[in-house]
């Protein structure tokens, strides 16, 4: 029931994926993350880093190889996680199935965009022969 967080950054709060906030005299210090969610935020850990190492889909493993350039291997795996979980909330109140609407902005191999390019349209295809709009036999991918 995803009801009691009114949007994904309190859920990420909830989990402990959120830095925490040590600010004094005006000066903000950069502190680590929050001792919350013992439990869900190892298994969050996990899946980063095999959404990270994953060459099926390749946008996690690209948003980490930016994030780890500026900050490092640790605090990227957390900004990972912590994407996910956002993707989760999004897809549980929505109902919706995970689009990354800036898959086709990140910088990735030609043969990628071209496999997720491919990818996308025969999702597409197979969602719209589900509806009933076309028929398996009217599609002919060029």
């Amino acid at each position: 029931d995803m009801s009691q967080f009114t949007n994904s950054k309190r859920l990420c709060c909830w989990a402990g994926l959120t830095p925490g906030n040590n600010e004094s005299a005006g000066k903000k210090k950069s502190v680590r993350i929050t001792r919350a969610g013992i439990y869900l935020k190892p298994a969050l850990v996990q899946v980063a880093h095999a959404a990270v190492k994953s060459d099926k889909s390749p946008y996690y493993k690209i948003k980490y190889e930016h994030i780890c350039k500026r900050r490092g291997k640790k605090r990227a795996i957390i900004a990972i996680a912590r994407m996910i979980l956002t993707a989760i909330y999004n897809m549980f109140v929505t109902g919706e199935v995970w689009n990354p609407t800036d898959l086709y902005k990140i910088d990735m191999p030609q043969e990628m965009q071209d496999k997720q390019k491919e990818k996308a349209i025969k999702q597409a295809a197979k969602f719209l022969i589900s509806l009933g709009l076309i028929k398996a036999t009217d599609i002919s991918v060029a």
